[in-house]
């Protein structure tokens, strides 16, 4: 059985939102998409093993198609209606899903996947207040990854570490269907508490060769090391461009933490984690050894975009010179 939607008309989590004759899952993240409407099949299925569910390409939607599709079965069975890429929507889809929802079918359920964009705006607005909302917003930054991870453990009710968190978004986090891949394996595959040991004995071979590896050695005043990490990234075909894209990064964090001591992490945009961890980096700095690390990560982007001739020799020696600076911040 489903829930009524005037039950549950607000907007809801791919992992809470239950079947209704209408549901709408709008944002550009794949993966929660998917797994909405999973959890939507998988209902459905549970009322009616025999459920008949049939794709619709909005863009390639023919008119009355959707009369066709909701209209009483001859042999009684459900049916659910999956339409893909609302955001590419037809004018006659429009006006059959406006005309639809005023008065949706029995034993039948529409679930509509809006990736994004201005297109249906108005069929949204029409669908939202009215029908579950699963909202899939996309998963970009650091910290939404991380917490992307977290929630994932806590649904299996499993623990992980957040040094493991950070170390598993670091090694596999440029993909968030491969971060879900990594998470599930994790949680299949091991017992207990998930430690940052685990994570790299099943991910290290990827965690040494990312630019957070890089960046992590360079602001511990391991120069050597960070050479070696980015010969053998760039040698395992990682481009020298988010190498300095994540030094910038945790150089960027630092100096935010540091300029803003008695501020929350929420205040500077930042996850507890994120604020705790620029803290331990920053021990062994002085504001003057920050600022000429930055200077010579912004000369290093410049030079990877174009503007050296050796893009490599560039990070090598922003690398040196973040190395020289820490140096001389200690001695002080």
């Amino acid at each position: 059985m489903y829930v009524s939607a005037r039950r549950q008309a607000a907007t809801a989590g791919w992992d809470n939102v239950e079947l209704a004759p209408v549901v709408l899952i709008k944002g550009p993240e794949a993966v929660l998409a998917d797994r909405a409407v999973a959890r939507l099949t998988a209902q459905a299925r549970d009322t009616d093993p025999d459920t008949e569910i049939t794709h619709v390409q909005a863009a390639a939607y023919a008119p009355g198609q959707l009369t066709v599709l909701t209209s009483p079965s001859l042999f009684g069975e459900r049916r659910l209606i999956i339409v893909e890429g609302a955001e590419h929507m037809n004018d006659a889809f429009l006006t059959d899903m406006l005309a639809y929802a005023k008065a949706p079918q029995d034993e039948c359920w529409v679930i509509i996947r809006h990736g994004g964009g201005q297109r249906g705006a108005k069929l949204v607005k029409a669908l939202t207040g009215t029908y579950p909302c699963v909202a899939c917003d996309q998963i970009k930054s650091d910290a939404d990854k991380a917490r992307f991870v977290s929630s994932d453990f806590a649904r299996a009710r499993r623990r992980i570490a957040n040094d493991a968190v950070v170390a598993l978004v670091e090694a596999v986090g440029s993909d968030v269907a491969e971060l879900a891949s990594a998470s599930a394996q994790l949680i299949a595959d091991t017992e207990g508490t998930v430690s940052v040991d685990v994570v790299r004995r099943y991910y290290g071979h990827r965690v040494e060769a990312t630019g957070f590896a890089v960046a992590d050695a360079v602001i511990a005043g391991r120069s050597a090391t960070a050479l070696a990490l980015l010969r053998h990234a760039v040698d395992t075909g990682t481009s020298p461009v988010p190498i300095v894209a994540a030094l910038a990064m945790k150089l960027r964090t630092m100096a935010r933490v540091g300029g803003a001591r008695n501020m929350r992490a929420k205040d500077l945009g930042l996850a507890p984690w994120q604020v705790e961890r620029a803290r331990r980096d920053l021990r062994g700095w002085t504001p003057e050894a920050l600022g000429a690390a930055i200077m010579a990560v912004a000369a290093a982007d410049e030079g990877v975009k174009g503007g050296a001739k050796d893009p490599i020799y560039a990070v090598e020696k922003a690398i040196l010179t973040i190395g020289r600076a820490r140096a001389s911040a200690r001695r002080r």
